[in-house]
């Protein structure tokens, strides 16, 4: 047999390649059916059976994942998204922190700079409470197996004493207080909220983001990092994700993030959310919640600290109610908003004193604001429990 001329080969070789394209779904996950292809790479083509041969591998997976998409421009027939925005729209495929090194905003947003910035909050936390100003007795220390048991190891109350004069007088406390008593904690019931309590809202906001070194430290980090471009966007977007209303039972506005986290709900028999320290502190002085045990205590040995907690409230008990204990309104808001914007629905590893601090987001992916940013679902301090 006679060796093949070289430009022979080389057709051929090109040939091959070429149509080797025209059978892949490489580069064109999601478009429209186009004539000049063999075959599909959308979803229709599973119904009309011309799929590519690698559309299963190429493009499902692609769906979830940033592999091959770092940078990518917005498509909203994704289902999740690898450009620089998703973290600030709270949209980012569950690999795009490894992938494409993560991070919200403009630019890459690293590990060892949320842990920097997490201590200059803390360091800036001045409302925080004092070893005089707040005595806790956390008593029973139980095992993870003992949570569920529901008994009660601890005889006397969890707060020993709280100076409220001290503390609630300041502005950015009397400002929490006053949002923290506008809710309904049944959810399927749909929060009815007055033009006050909706300036309530801004008060707060005002008060602990932008009257305080803590909150305009917040905002400066995320406005270099790109992720904000002014002091308005921030405020707004913190007001959306925060207080903005959704349905987490009955299709009904039943809930927000703020509701679910800083006072606490009832959801199929029992608490949900509820991981603040003054909320469970007045709660507990009006004998409305019953303290039973902890089953987590951080390394911290001043405030703040991070518990985990079980209790009763007016009858429905909460297994583990992990909280920072101790902090400023501002601090508690700060660190949740941080997590929540540059690592959403994941662990974000921050620190508090020299030592680590997990904080554990979730979205609320049933609705959305805004360009399809997500609300706020969750987020609390990760303890070895939760």
């Amino acid at each position: 047999m006679k060796a093949l001329p070289l430009i022979a080969l080389c057709v051929i070789l090109i040939c091959q390649t070429y149509c080797n394209s025209l059978d892949s779904c490489e580069g064109r996950c999601g478009y429209g059916t186009d004539e000049n292809f063999s075959c599909q790479c959308n979803t229709a083509c599973e119904r009309f059976k011309d799929c590519c041969s690698d559309y299963a591998e190429v493009c499902k997976t692609a769906a979830t994942s940033c592999k091959g998409r770092c940078g990518e421009k917005y498509n909203s027939a994704n289902k999740c998204h690898c450009n620089s925005k998703c973290s600030q729209y709270n949209n980012c495929c569950g690999d795009y922190d490894d992938l494409c090194n993560g991070g919200g905003g403009g630019s890459v947003i690293t590990d060892a700079e949320l842990k920097a910035i997490s201590e200059a909050l803390y360091v800036l936390d001045s409302n925080k409470a004092s070893a005089s100003e707040l005595i806790i007795d956390p008593q029973a220390l139980v095992h993870d197996s003992q949570t569920s048991s529901k008994d009660d190891f601890a005889p006397k109350p969890f707060f020993s004493f709280l100076d409220e004069k001290a503390l609630f007088s300041r502005p950015t406390y009397a400002a929490f207080l006053a949002v923290l008593d506008n809710y309904n904690r049944m959810t399927g019931q749909t929060e009815v909220l007055s033009p006050q309590q909706l300036a309530e809202q801004d008060t707060f906001l005002r008060e602990t983001m932008s009257n305080t070194e803590l909150g305009r430290e917040l905002f400066a980090f995320l406005y270099t990092k790109g992720v904000y471009a002014t002091e308005e966007d921030f405020i707004y977007d913190l007001k959306m994700m925060w207080f903005g209303l959704y349905s987490r039972n009955n299709n009904k506005l039943d809930s927000s993030g703020f509701e679910h986290i800083f006072a606490g709900e009832i959801k199929g028999g029992k608490v949900s959310g509820f991981h603040n320290w003054i909320q469970f502190y007045l709660l507990e002085k009006r004998e409305k919640l019953n303290y039973y045990s902890h089953s987590f205590n951080g390394p911290w040995i001043t405030y703040p600290d991070v518990l985990g907690l079980q209790f009763m409230w007016d009858g429905y008990y909460k297994q583990v109610g992990s909280a920072v204990i101790g902090c400023s309104p501002e601090f508690d808001f700060a660190v949740y908003s941080l997590c929540y914007i540059t690592r959403p629905g994941r662990h974000c590893r921050l620190s508090m004193g020299g030592k680590e601090l997990i904080i554990q987001t979730y979205t609320w992916d049933n609705s959305s604001y805004g360009d399809g940013k997500k609300f706020i679902g969750s987020a609390f301090p990760a303890t070895p429990r939760n």
